[in-house]
């Protein structure tokens, strides 16, 4: 269900079908696939069978700060599913477990505030820690996928790519690709060789929009009764558009963050030797 008070009552994130997500990917030339729901695995149930495809998901996380960032977890069992869950709350019980396990995860769009308030420390952790950073995600705005983008070839980062669509119009539009792969280990092997490339479509606010209109759409026809908040509708592009502002606003804040650590040498050492402890 979305996190928006009341319509958690009534409308989900997504209402894209784990078959017709697959089929999509594949139609539009993905090898592999994967899907990464936020803090579950269930969708994955019915695509199994395909030989292409391995069991992700994204992570909501809380950091030592206190803040909440969405980790993305790749190529997991459901074992490693239930201890990841057990440990979301804790950013350090959690790295343990990833790194002990040897699991491939990353942080997902560090420039949006879609998870809320971020802290200078958690970049920090970020650093010294994480594999890989999201570079590119289908509906965050530019500008924060290239703020990720430069930290991660400043810090030596793994980048990686992904649709974050939770309708079916975005999805297979944003991809990692890893040249000559023909295996999910194969893939990661590459990614790991640093020899993955981020390609594919970035978000804006005309698509953001759209695809709340399709959620909503969805939501009419799953739940008839939802109809009487039809009116409401009109201030969709409105709502979009406030947080489209909040998003830029964030955004700005930790680009003037970074362009002040260069002009202090200390806080870049800082990064830098994080970097170097992973």
């Amino acid at each position: 269900m979305c996190d928006t008070p009341l319509l958690n009552l009534v409308c989900r994130e997504s209402y894209n079908q784990p078959d017709e997500v697959y089929a999509r990917s594949k139609q539009l030339g993905m090898s592999i696939v994967t899907l990464t729901d936020h803090d579950s695995i269930d969708a994955a149930e019915s695509l199994r069978r395909h030989a292409d495809f391995f069991v992700s998901e994204e992570v909501t996380c809380r950091m030592p700060s206190g803040t909440l960032v969405h980790i993305g977890v790749y190529d997991l069992s459901d074992r490693d599913h239930i201890e990841i869950q057990s440990r979301r709350n804790n950013f350090v019980s959690l790295l343990m477990y990833l790194t002990e396990q040897k699991l491939f995860f990353s942080v997902n769009h560090m420039f949006s505030g879609l998870t809320g308030k971020r802290a200078a420390e958690d970049f920090h952790w970020f650093a010294s820690y994480a594999p890989a950073f999201e570079i590119r995600n289908g509906q965050m705005w530019r500008p924060a996928n290239g703020q990720a983008r430069q930290l991660a070839k400043r810090l030596g980062k793994i980048g990686i790519a992904g649709s974050d669509s939770h309708t079916i119009a975005g999805v297979g539009r944003t991809y990692t690709e890893v040249r000559g792969a023909r295996t999910v280990s194969e893939f990661f092997a590459g990614l790991r060789a640093q020899q993955g490339r981020v390609a594919g479509a970035e978000g804006t606010y005309g698509k953001l929009t759209a695809d709340i209109y399709r959620i909503g759409a969805a939501m009419f026809e799953e739940r008839p009764a939802t109809l009487a908040i039809l009116p409401l509708a009109i201030l969709i592009p409105a709502f979009t558009a406030a947080h489209w502002v909040n998003e830029v606003w964030f955004c700005k804040k930790w680009e003037r963050h970074f362009e002040d650590a260069t002009k202090a040498p200390r806080m870049l050492w800082d990064l830098s030797a994080g970097a170097e402890r992973v």
